[in-house]
């Protein structure tokens, strides 16, 4: 077994009482693994929008000091009293972060499982990622083929699992196409490749008529730019094209589910034999599964009565459906990681430019196209 050094490492995120987030790198015990457990040497990571939920919860920003501790960056920003309440039950409690990431099992368990991880490259799940090593079950680690960057295989989970757990909830619940928003991210394009291959009617929404560009080069039949005039005439003609009656929204605030709600009732009106007050009896649902814009979700009842607005967690999805469908769904995962769930990264960091102000502040700014890889 490879010789462990005894520290390592972490990034740590705490919320104090007086209204403070604390962002900071900490030297911390290195775990040697248990029976069952590896041991990996995290060689990318990346940072996804549910990461800066926990990474910086509802910090202002424009307040963000840097500072320094034992020679090691610190970041300090003010929480606003109402972000103070939703997150009354972590003050006091030094978190650390990064949902996912890949790297080499430099040490490993006595059980056979663990054993047969040893040295290998493995795409891990599980938090706590944003370090130099992770100690974890076996059993939490995805083999990758030889030869694989960890780059590649660093964003193997989140982002392809949730794509794929799209189109199983609209199998699971009875639909027969998707409305997907902010489409133009890597998730999004993973979605178009899905769907593609899949023989699922998509509709695309995204930001720009660059973006719109960029998804029917992949193939996207269609793409709808939610700043251009029409759009909202535009989304119930792709709805009724389509049939899409389940829809993805991964921006929360603002009145973009409000919109694909009530495309989707236009849609269904459109199919109606007879007049009812109570509008179409068409099941309509949209799952918000984001907060890329953290106002409020404005809807404007216009879509009748028979709908749905709710929220969409990648881990109950998994829990529901079941040990086949998640098996299933990883070894796809597995199979087209560099073709149909390759990411791409805009930005790649160390542990300590994560930590910088003006880094932070960039990526925290989640724009579409901007993805940021911490090379720890």
């Amino acid at each position: 077994m490879t010789t462990l050094p005894a520290t390592h490492l972490a990034m740590l995120t705490l919320v104090k009482p007086e209204g403070q987030l604390e962002l900071s790198l900490a030297r911390r015990p290195l775990e040697p693994p248990k029976d069952k457990e590896v041991v990996v040497k995290v060689q990318a990571t990346p940072i996804n929008p549910s990461d800066l939920g926990l990474m910086l919860g509802g910090a202002d920003i424009t307040t963000v000091r840097a500072t320094q501790r034992d020679g090691l960056p610190v970041i300090t920003a003010s929480v606003p009293p109402a972000a103070m309440r939703a997150m009354a039950s972590r003050i006091g409690e030094a978190l650390p972060v990064g949902n996912e990431g890949a790297g080499l099992v430099v040490a490993a368990g006595s059980s056979p499982e663990a054993q047969a991880l040893l040295g290998r490259t493995v795409a891990t799940v599980g938090g706590s990622h944003y370090a130099e090593y992770r100690t974890l079950p076996a059993r939490m680690c995805m083999p990758l083929p030889a030869g694989t960057d960890p780059r590649d295989g660093a964003s193997s989970f989140v982002n392809p699992m949730t794509a794929l757990g799209f189109t199983e909830t609209m199998k699971m619940q009875g639909y027969k196409g998707i409305v997907h928003a902010a489409a133009a991210s890597n998730l999004g394009q993973m979605l178009i490749k899905i769907c593609k291959a899949d023989g699922i009617p998509l509709v695309n929404i995204v930001r720009s008529e660059r973006q719109a560009l960029l998804l029917k080069e992949l193939g996207a039949t269609h793409v709808l730019d939610s700043s251009a005039d029409g759009f909202q005439d535009a989304l119930v003609d792709a709805v009724a094209a389509t049939g899409a009656m389940l829809g993805f929204d991964p921006i929360g605030g603002g009145k973009l589910a409000s919109q694909m709600l009530a495309a989707m009732e236009q849609a269904a009106v459109r199919r109606m034999k007879t007049y009812s007050r109570y509008g179409s009896d068409e099941m309509k649902q949209v799952y918000i599964y984001g907060s890329l814009d953290i106002g409020p979700t404005i809807l404007n009842r216009s879509f009748g009565l028979t709908w749905g607005l709710g929220g969409w967690l990648l881990t109950p999805f998994l829990q529901k459906a079941g040990p086949e469908v998640q098996a299933r769904m990883r070894k796809r995962v597995a199979d087209e990681l560099t073709t149909t769930f390759k990411s791409h990264y805009s930005h790649e960091i160390s542990l300590t430019q994560a930590l910088d102000p003006a880094v932070l502040t960039a990526y925290n700014a989640k724009r579409t196209g901007d993805k940021y890889l911490i090379r720890p």
